[in-house]
C-alpha cells in the first residue's frame, strides 16, 4: 500500500515553483514563489482559488471544491482573473484527506510572453521544466535575429555612404558628374522644367601654378560653399570637372531670376580667397540655358548650349554670364537683375 508523501514548504517551492495549495474550503493557503510573481500587488494566499483563477476547460466558471476534484488529474485550461490576464496550464491533484487540493500550473506556450510581462529569470522555474530549454532556444534565437538586425543595419548604412560616395565629389563634397547627368535625366524624362548653369572658374590655373595644388583645393572648396549659398534645397550643385560646376534649378525657368543669381555667383567670385595669408583671386564665367528653349529638352544639347554660351562670356572678357540665343548675344547686363532678349519659348538654341 503505498504511504503518503508529504513535501515541506521548500521542497514544494523548489519542485513545483508554480504551485497553488488549496484548503479543503477551497481557499488558497499557500502559492509556490513564481506563483506569487503572477499577483504581485495582492497576496494570493487567503483568497478563494476561483477569484484568483478564471476555470476555462474542461470546465468553465468552476466555484467549489466539490467541483474543483471532478477535473482532479486532468489537464486544466485557465487564466489570471487579474491583468494581463495571463493564459496557464495546470492539473489538481488530492493534497492529502486533510489538505485539500495541490494545483500545479504552467504557462505552455506562452511563456516568452509571461517572462516578459512578469519580469522572470530561469531561477523562476523548475530545473527540470522544459520551459527552461525553451527559454534558453528564444533567448539564442533573439540574440541571433538582434544581431543579424545590427548587420543589416550596418549594411544598409554601408549601402548608403557607398551611394552617395558614388554620386559626391569627394573634395568639395558637392554631387558629381554622374549625379548631375541622373538628375538632368530624371527632369527631361519627367517633364519637370529647369534652369541649367555651367561655370568655369576664370585663372584657376594661375593659383594652382603659383600656390599649388592645397591652395587650389582650398579655392574649390570655398566656391563650393559660395554655390551652396546662392541655389536652394531642391537645386543641386555639381563639380563636373577640375574647376567647372553645373547648377541644376529645378522649376525655376525665369530668365531674370536666373541672371541674377548668376550675377551674384560672379560678384562673389570676385572678392580674393585667402589661403595662408596669401590671396587667390579668380572670377566665374557662366553660360545659362533654359528646358523651355526646347521642344524636347535633350540633356546632352543642353549642356553644350550651356558650354557655348559660357565660352561666349570667357571670349567677352570672362567674370560674366551670357544667356543660350541663336547669336549668343544674350548677356547679363553687369549690375542689374535683367538680360537681353533670348529665343522665344520652344525656339533652338
Amino acid at each position: 500500500m503505498d504511504k503518503p508523501l508529504h513535501l515541506s514548504g521548500p521542497a514544494l517551492d523548489l519542485l513545483l515553483p508554480m504551485h497553488v495549495l488549496i484548503s479543503p474550503g477551497g481557499r488558497i493557503i499557500r502559492a509556490g514563489p513564481t506563483t506569487r510573481k503572477l499577483q504581485p500587488q495582492a497576496p494570493l494566499a487567503g483568497e478563494p482559488v476561483h477569484e484568483a483563477f478564471e476555470f476555462l476547460r474542461p470546465r468553465a466558471d468552476i466555484r467549489t471544491m466539490e467541483e474543483l476534484r471532478e477535473i482532479a488529474g486532468r489537464k486544466l485550461h485557465l487564466r489570471l482573473r487579474g491583468a494581463p490576464q495571463t493564459a496557464l496550464k495546470g492539473i489538481l491533484v488530492e493534497a492529502g484527506p486533510e489538505e485539500g487540493l495541490l494545483l500545479n500550473l504552467s504557462f505552455g506556450i506562452s511563456v516568452v510572453e509571461a517572462v516578459g510581462d512578469f519580469s522572470l529569470t530561469i531561477n523562476d522555474f523548475s530545473a527540470t521544466d522544459l520551459a527552461v530549454e525553451m527559454l534558453y532556444l528564444v533567448e539564442a534565437k533573439s540574440a541571433v535575429i538582434e544581431e543579424s538586425r545590427r548587420l543589416n543595419a550596418r549594411l544598409q548604412r554601408a549601402r548608403r555612404e557607398a551611394e552617395k560616395q558614388a554620386c559626391t565629389d569627394s573634395l568639395t563634397g558637392l554631387a558629381n558628374r554622374r549625379e548631375m547627368e541622373r538628375v538632368m535625366r530624371q527632369l527631361s524624362e519627367g517633364g519637370v522644367p529647369f534652369g541649367l548653369m555651367h561655370l568655369d572658374l576664370d585663372h584657376f590655373k594661375k593659383v594652382n601654378d603659383t600656390l599649388g595644388h592645397a591652395a587650389g583645393d582650398h579655392v574649390l572648396q570655398t566656391v563650393a560653399a559660395i554655390l551652396r549659398s546662392e541655389t536652394r534645397r531642391e537645386d543641386l550643385v555639381a563639380r563636373v570637372g577640375g574647376d567647372e560646376f553645373v547648377l541644376i534649378f529645378r522649376h525655376l525657368t525665369d530668365r531674370a531670376r536666373l541672371c541674377a543669381i548668376a550675377e551674384r555667383i560672379v560678384r562673389r567670385l570676385e572678392d580674393p580667397i585667402v589661403f595662408e595669408g596669401h590671396e587667390c583671386r579668380v572670377s566665374g564665367s557662366i553660360g545659362i540655358t533654359i528646358s523651355g528653349f526646347y521642344a524636347r529638352p535633350d540633356p546632352d544639347r543642353m549642356l553644350s548650349d550651356a558650354d557655348r554660351a559660357l565660352y561666349a562670356s570667357k571670349n567677352a572678357g570672362r567674370g560674366r554670364a551670357t544667356v543660350v540665343d541663336e547669336g549668343l548675344s544674350s548677356r547679363c547686363t553687369p549690375g542689374t537683375a535683367g538680360m537681353a532678349p533670348g529665343p522665344p519659348p520652344g525656339g533652338g538654341a
